[in-house]
């Protein structure tokens, strides 16, 4: 960072929030009656350092409530801090409350205006701007009627086309990047190259790790309103994926501790991660035999729910058995959030089972395998069953019981990458061969 001014810089930063019991606890301290508090503190952020320099694009990450947005907040002039030094040099584009700004009464237009100026725009900069912002937005006509007759859909685009062609020297993003359909992000992210490409700085707020890893060259980590640590993607992404399953002691208000101290990473315990059934859980079967205990584990052993594309896991499940069976079949299926099934397998069809398994007995199963699914969100099933005679048995099924985040830097067409290997050289013209012409 030597080498490099600073865009935005934050030493020891607080944001207090004071909390009330009772509403009149509020009136009564702010007139002074009874000496003593009637409040308690609330830290959204506590004791903060980040330093990003110009060109850099940094992500943060954390948990819900872990003062991600706040932090935001406070770096774009929304909200004061309690404590501490934040300087900002540079012009900032903020893609916070997308739309916060706009007069639902106005035409898109008249709010393109407002908001350009309210940036710090004149009309003739704003007018060079207008024709990239209505084709970026692409709601056609519906930009010269009021707002409050838009769609969501619509709206989010206008707002997202303002913020993002105002072109500025530093960019805040808070999950701002999936609004839209599916070709309206591709150019929403397209439009992030752009600025990546054109030295800006960037500072990203998302819970999507995939863009995270993608996009950011460094990574900061909040967990309830403290820095953890920070590093390169892949390294904070793996310590927030253990953060999430607490399978990580976090430290207490008076430890600075880095997480990516090696000693302090080592001291950690492992624990079993809760494999309570999700409260939408569709259970069901005879129970003869019964799914105990469940869970993935990534490639290092770390027991989660988020997964690397390219990198193997495994499934592992608990089955206890009441009953005397003869065949049982363990199996898991992985679908999408619409509830398409992706892929799965079973002991059956691997032939790696075909056993019988008496009653008192439990029996451990694992599937190992290489996750080449595309990123994003899925949902694991798990199941015993069986087969009495002819008749097919399920002994004990649970549908959607874990969701699996898959962290990709590079996606495919589909739902599988499948690992092609491109070459493209030169070809010769042949001299002797007509080139096609159709017909007029």
């Amino acid at each position: 960072m030597e080498d490099k001014k600073t865009a935005i810089l934050i030493e020891n930063l607080d944001k207090v929030y004071k909390l009330y019991d009772k509403p009149v606890d509020r009136i009564k301290e702010a007139f002074g009656f009874g000496r003593h508090k009637r409040h308690s503190e609330h830290f959204a952020l506590h004791g903060v350092d980040l330093q990003v320099a110009q060109g850099e694009t940094v992500g943060i990450i954390g948990t819900n409530g872990s003062g991600k947005s706040t932090i935001l907040k406070i770096i774009t002039g929304v909200l004061s801090p309690s404590a501490g030094k934040v300087e900002v040099n540079g012009r900032i584009s903020a893609l916070l409350e997308l739309g916060a700004g706009f007069n639902m009464e106005y035409t898109g237009i008249e709010n393109i205006y407002l908001n350009g100026t309210m940036m710090g725009f004149s009309e003739e900069e704003i007018n060079a701007k207008m024709q990239d912002i209505l084709d970026f937005a692409d709601i056609g006509d519906f930009v010269h009627q009021p707002c409050k007759t838009y769609s969501s859909g619509m709206f989010v685009r206008l707002a997202f086309a303002v913020a993002i062609n105002i072109e500025p020297e530093i960019l805040i993003v808070d999950e701002a990047l999936s609004v839209g359909d599916v070709f309206f992000q591709s150019k929403c992210y397209h439009k992030f190259e752009e600025f990546k490409a054109m030295g800006k700085t960037i500072l990203f707020v998302s819970h999507d790790l995939s863009s995270i890893s993608k996009y950011c060259d460094r990574v900061v980590l909040l967990n309830k309103g403290r820095k953890l640590g920070e590093g390169s993607p892949k390294e904070m992404i793996d310590i927030y994926k253990r953060v999430l399953v607490g399978q990580y002691d976090l430290p207490d208000e008076n430890d600075n501790t880095n997480m990516l101290d090696e000693n302090h990473a080592d001291s950690q315990e492992p624990r079993n991660l809760d494999s309570t059934k999700a409260a939408d859980t569709l259970e069901y079967g005879t129970k003869q035999a019964e799914i105990t205990e469940f869970y993935m584990q990534d490639e290092s052993g770390v027991r989660t729910n988020a997964l690397i594309k390219g990198s193997t896991f495994s499934i592992h499940m608990k089955v206890k058995f009441y009953e005397t069976i003869n065949a049982p079949i363990f199996a898991f299926t992985i679908k999408n959030v619409k509830g398409v099934e992706i892929t799965g397998t079973n002991t059956m069809f691997e032939r790696a089972f075909l056993e019988p398994v008496a009653a008192g007995e439990t029996k451990e199963i694992v599937f190992t395998q290489k996750i080449d699914l595309q990123g994003g969100e899925y949902l694991l099933s798990l199941g015993v069953t069986g087969y009495e005679g002819e008749e097919f048995k399920a002994y004990h099924r649970l549908y959607d019981v874990l969701d699996i985040t898959v962290i990709s830097d590079k996606n495919t067409v589909g739902f599988y990458d499948m690992n092609t290997t491109v070459t493209v050289s030169d070809v010769k013209e042949d001299s002797n061969i007509i080139p096609y012409k159709a017909n007029a």
